[in-house]
């Protein structure tokens, strides 16, 4: 019997019999529909060794990784396929019960593929010991994730230089114009004017920091803890005449200790803090505003229930966001309510997250030799897959994102805050 043969009736059980899928088997063979939208390709037997020793989404990502199997074709399609038949409250992903466990250890013992378990790829974070969210080791998880080149990032992200979720008013912008109409979202509700001064919490490559400096004429006070997002930042401040009025640090944010500031933006940012550090988060932001001050948090959000996400075994946690962690968008806002924000408005841009998560996918294919070439075969594949599965999980409601605007009150209640969403994103606008 063939390699694709053999393997084909395990693949089938673990991800389901309707999913059109095309079997390449490292002798040759093939099994499945010419027609399919893709192909899994098995480079060696290293690939199934490693999922017979981890026989769940990490053992298959080591093998993705590592190129010892690959995805050939529409890989967006492929996975939608497979998201159609999956467990709607898990996605997309293999799914390996103990019956083809058992199938698979009988056909390693045909296929010859028994073995010691092969080294992780390079790719698998190494993090900082210590416990969760202790600032060496969110140190050490930030630089996993966003040290990893500039000009990797410029070809995946576009010319903008934005992780964050793209805003769209309407269809027919493309990406950069997308991101430049989400930082100008964020900075009308932030009731950004002249003078004022603005604290970029996890400000990334600077961008809504140049946004905001350029056309609301704010000084603006950027950290993150990316020393390579730094140095880009600061640089891009000053060939777009700003650097006067945006500094660039890498600090935490625990150690942010020169308020008061008018307002504060944390954009992508508070996935990075951990469930259990969002009320200190929250009380040290609003600590360092002004009475009358706004937040505005644009973070990724869960359904409510048990995660299943972000553990020990998960391809996210291993090789995308180390000791990240995603929360309900209840949890964001009790811990901001907690602290003595209150909440004023709150509006979700889950489809917008799945375009702009497309569009990164069609930025790191269209460029693949050079995204290679930049950083790694396995830290491209890593991130392909990721945007992928992400931009699923967004579409199908499985992950949410939503801009949350806080006030810190002043004295019996004032917040200042315009009546009705319509003035709150005409009462301010940029300069002419």
């Amino acid at each position: 019997m063939t390699v694709a043969d053999t393997v084909a009736p395990l693949v089938h059980a673990a991800v389901g019999s309707e999913v059109p899928l095309r079997i390449r088997g490292w002798d040759g063979s093939v099994h499945g529909p010419s027609e399919a939208p893709w192909q899994l390709n098995l480079v060696n037997r290293r690939g199934l060794r490693r999922l017979l020793w981890a026989p769940n989404d990490l053992g298959f990502a080591r093998a993705y990784v590592s190129g010892d199997i690959d995805i050939e074709g529409d890989l967006l399609a492929g996975l939608d396929a497979l998201e159609r038949v999956s467990d709607p409250s898990r996605g997309p992903g293999v799914r390996i019960d103990a019956q083809t466990k058992k199938a698979l250890v009988i056909a390693a013992l045909r296929l010859g593929i028994i073995g010691p378990p092969p080294k992780p790829p390079a790719e698998e974070a190494k993090l900082a010991r210590g416990n969760r969210h202790e600032k060496a080791r969110d140190a050490a998880a930030i630089s996993h994730h966003y040290d990893v080149g500039n000009d990797f990032y410029r070809l995946v992200l576009g010319e903008s230089m934005t992780y964050s979720c793209a805003y769209w008013p309407h269809h027919d912008v493309d990406l950069e114009q997308a991101q430049f109409a989400k930082c100008d979202l964020v900075a009308r509700k932030l009731g950004l004017r002249a003078g004022m001064r603005v604290l970029d919490v996890g400000c990334g490559w600077g961008t809504f920091a140049l946004h905001a400096a350029r056309n609301y004429g704010v000084q603006v006070v950027g950290v993150t803890l990316s020393h390579e997002q730094a140095d880009y930042a600061r640089k891009r401040m000053v060939e777009e005449g700003v650097g006067e009025s945006v500094q660039i640090r890498v600090q935490d944010y625990r150690d942010v200790d020169d308020g008061p500031y008018d307002a504060i933006s944390s954009i992508g940012m508070a996935e990075h803090v951990g469930v259990a550090m969002l009320p200190r988060y929250s009380a040290d932001l609003f600590a360092l505003l002004e009475p009358g001050g706004r937040l505005l948090n644009h973070a990724i959000s869960r359904r409510p229930g048990k995660p299943n996400t972000f553990s020990k075994t998960s391809f996210i946690d291993r090789y995308v966001f180390p000791d990240g962690e995603i929360e309900p968008l209840s949890t964001m806002i009790e811990a901001l309510e907690g602290a003595g924000f209150e909440v004023r408005d709150v509006e979700s841009l889950r489809e917008h997250y799945a375009l702009t998560l497309r569009a990164w996918v069609a930025n790191l294919e269209a460029n693949w030799d050079q995204a290679v070439r930049l950083s790694s075969a396995g830290r491209a594949r890593v991130w392909r897959m990721y945007m992928a599965g992400a931009a699923l999980s967004f579409s199908g409601n499985r992950l949410g994102i939503n801009q949350v605007l806080a006030v810190k009150c002043a004295e019996r209640g004032r917040s200042g805050m315009p009546a009705t969403r319509t003035e709150l994103l005409r009462s301010s606008a940029p300069d002419s």
